[in-house]
């Protein structure tokens, strides 16, 4: 069911007048609707409608919220069997009671009644007191019923929005705060999901270490609050340049990034890697108190799981090239060498 669906239900169920048997009666002779409402006007938990163009009678049961309609079965216009059966086949209808009023006590008449989907059958003019009582009995089920539903309605309802804000909830705290990318909480949970998977399928995973290089210079020399930019540009950036769904940028901590490429080799890696170095090497960031230009750059570090045996050790030989790129003048990138 749609959430306009949802909404529907509920406002259909707050609208109908509290413990009231709102009937409509739809039938093409106005001296029997005279004759039923004299039976009903006493009545005080009653409240009656009449509808005497069968046409505009599922509208009018619809936009009065009724809870029984009594119907004719024999009407010029429009075949009462088949007038039931519309209102069977309309969504705000079909489960509104139905009690079929026939000028004839007939088995075959009752029987296809039911199967046509009434809910009740009563002989015209049938007596008051028994036609009140099924009224009633009628009215109460299907108040209950939609009761019932409208609670089921408003739980659903519940759950589906305390399932979006747990998704909400778990969404940030997967995510850095400051950058917007993932965090290292989230990394964690990547790369054991990803290594068992590789194991499993025996296919190759790739880390790639990355570092701003002389952050520390450009963090004292511009400013807080310039350094915050500069790793959310960073941030941006690497994710924007990372283009396969698989594959996940998060903040290692501090300066530090790092990158999971599933289902693919160091040769793979370095490739992705140099990506990353020209991308934010083309932001010209300017860093007049770096070391290795006049503009912020990365350090880079690639290792892939063949012939590893766990992640940590996977991480630790990414790590190590990552320390090699930024000894071998920084701004480059550094691959392990897989050993034979």
């Amino acid at each position: 069911m749609s959430d306009s669906n949802i909404k529907d239900v509920l406002e259909q169920s707050s609208q109908r007048i509290a413990n009231k048997c709102i009937v409509l009666l739809v039938d093409d002779q106005p001296i029997i609707a005279e004759g039923i409402r004299r039976m009903l006007e006493g009545e005080n938990d009653m409240v009656f409608h009449y509808c005497e163009d069968p046409s505009n009678a599922i509208k009018m049961a619809a936009d009065i919220n009724a809870t029984v309609v009594l119907q004719d079965l024999v009407m010029p216009d429009i075949d009462g069997m088949t007038l039931v059966r519309f209102f069977r086949a309309n969504m705000e209808t079909r489960n509104i009671p139905i009690i079929v009023l026939s000028s004839k006590e007939d088995a075959q008449i009752k029987s296809d009644a039911f199967s046509n989907g009434a809910s009740d059958y009563l002989v015209k003019l049938p007596d008051p007191i028994e036609l009140c009582a099924r009224i009633r009995a009628h009215s109460k089920s299907y108040s209950v019923q939609l009761e019932r539903d409208a609670a089921f309605l408003a739980l659903r309802e519940t759950q589906k929005q305390l399932e979006e804000s747990n998704r909400k909830l778990q969404e940030l705290s997967s995510l850095d705060g400051l950058t917007g990318i993932a965090n290292r909480r989230h990394f964690d949970e990547e790369l054991g999901t990803e290594w068992r998977r590789a194991t499993r399928n025996k296919t190759t995973l790739s880390i790639i270490m990355i570092d701003i290089d002389f952050f520390k210079p450009y963090n004292d020399n511009y400013g807080h609050q310039s350094g915050d930019s500069c790793l959310q540009d960073v941030a941006k950036t690497l994710k924007e340049t990372i283009v396969r769904p698989a594959d996940t940028v998060a903040r290692y901590g501090g300066e530090e990034f790092v990158a999971i490429l599933p289902e693919t080799d160091s040769k793979g890696a370095a490739v992705v890697a140099e990506h990353l170095r020209k991308a934010i090497e083309s932001l010209k960031i300017p860093h007049e108190h770096s070391e290795s230009g006049q503009h912020v750059s990365i350090s880079l570090g690639v290792a892939e799981s063949t012939g590893l045996t766990e992640p940590e050790t996977l991480l630790k030989h990414a790590d190590k090239c990552l320390y090699e790129a930024k000894e071998s003048g920084r701004n480059c990138v550094i691959v392990a060498k897989i050993a034979e």
